[in-house]
């Protein structure tokens, strides 16, 4: 399995160097690198240009923002072995503690943004083939003989641990459920699985492009994203009769941001994204918004689902040290090549 390349985007630039009306030059542009999961591309390609706009008008200064993105494990450690990034925008609070725990990010970094800084949240869902052929309906039905399941590496995509957990939650919610019926029912999810990718984006054009499997478990915005792309006959999403809500967070690095003096800029982008503006954009990309009004206005989008939320397992350091970690659960029961 192949890791895939790390790569970095120039999205919005302006020119530096420009006159102010008093005629005195405006200082060179300030350039952020946003380090990101694998989905959010198309989301940031619409967002950095709108906060270009805001930020050039409130400061007189162009800005540059580069984006670089790849599963959000493998972001967080590409961030620790010394990648610069201004500001992470990952999949789990839990690899956004990492860096926290390496002195990189202030360790209260959650309570510097609203809700959890976390601006968007999404959940996780089926992606079938059109006309659902194999029948997929809900978590067992991935368990047939002839359905190959489609998902990441969680060691190395933040989706592939979402994806894990809402497995795992329906599993430990069924009548005369115990911990190791759960555990078995994820054996048996994982020997379903033909190949891992390193990251969510990664799985879905293994899914989509390369017709691999029957069926993808993804992040609800991916799921709509192949749709639009690919057309609703080539796949259709399924609801699961139960899902987690993911709440992807955001945080400044502080390390970076005060060494090059980007901290200004890097937390207005982010605080950028709660506003009415980017709540917008983020809706349209499939995400589910935290603004009230926007969230009602794209409602029909967003099927009423149950859902778990990471603190029924205890937090992400719980989570993280239970199923992901060297010797959990997950290197327990999964068997490379099987």
């Amino acid at each position: 399995m192949s890791h895939s390349t790390l790569t970095r985007r120039t999205i919005i630039g302006a020119t530096a160097g420009l006159l102010a009306p008093a005629g005195r030059v405006v200082a060179a542009e300030t350039t952020l690198l946003n380090v990101s999961y694998d989905p959010t591309r198309e989301l940031y390609r619409e967002i950095n240009p709108a906060f270009g706009t805001v930020w050039r008008e409130k400061t007189g200064q162009g800005i540059t923002i580069n984006q670089s993105h790849d599963g959000s494990g493998a972001q967080a450690r590409a961030v620790l072995d010394g990648l610069q990034a201004d500001v992470v925008t990952l999949a789990l609070a839990a690899d956004i503690d990492a860096l926290a725990r390496r002195g990189l990010v202030a360790m209260d970094w959650q309570q510097r943004l609203p809700d959890n800084s976390a601006p968007y949240t999404s959940t996780i869902v089926f992606l079938v083939r059109a006309g659902n052929p194999k029948g997929v309906r809900d978590w067992p039905d991935l368990l047939k003989p002839d359905v190959a399941v489609i998902t990441p590496n969680p060691k190395t995509s933040g989706g592939a641990r979402w994806n894990f957990l809402a497995a795992q939650a329906w599993a430990e919610r069924q009548p005369g459920a115990t911990e190791a019926s759960a555990e078995d029912f994820m054996r048996r999810l994982l020997h379903q699985v033909p190949v891992l990718d390193t990251g969510a984006r990664g799985a879905t054009n293994s899914f989509v492009q390369r017709g691999l499997g029957d069926v993808l478990l993804a992040w609800e915005n991916e799921a709509w994203l192949a749709r639009q792309e690919f057309g609703s006959d080539a796949c259709q999403i399924v609801y699961p009769s139960l899902s987690i809500l993911a709440e992807p967070p955001v945080s400044v690095v502080d390390r970076v941001v005060d060494k090059k003096g980007t901290r200004a800029a890097a937390t207005a982008y982010l605080e950028f994204l709660y506003t009415r503006q980017a709540q917008t954009i983020i809706a349209r990309h499939y995400y589910r918004p935290r603004d009230p009004e926007v969230m009602g206005q794209y409602a029909e989008r967003y099927p009423a689902l149950k859902m778990v939320t990471i603190q029924d397992f205890g937090g992400w350091d719980i989570a993280q040290a239970r199923y992901f970690a060297d010797g959990g659960l997950f290197d327990r029961i999964f068997t490379p090549g099987q």
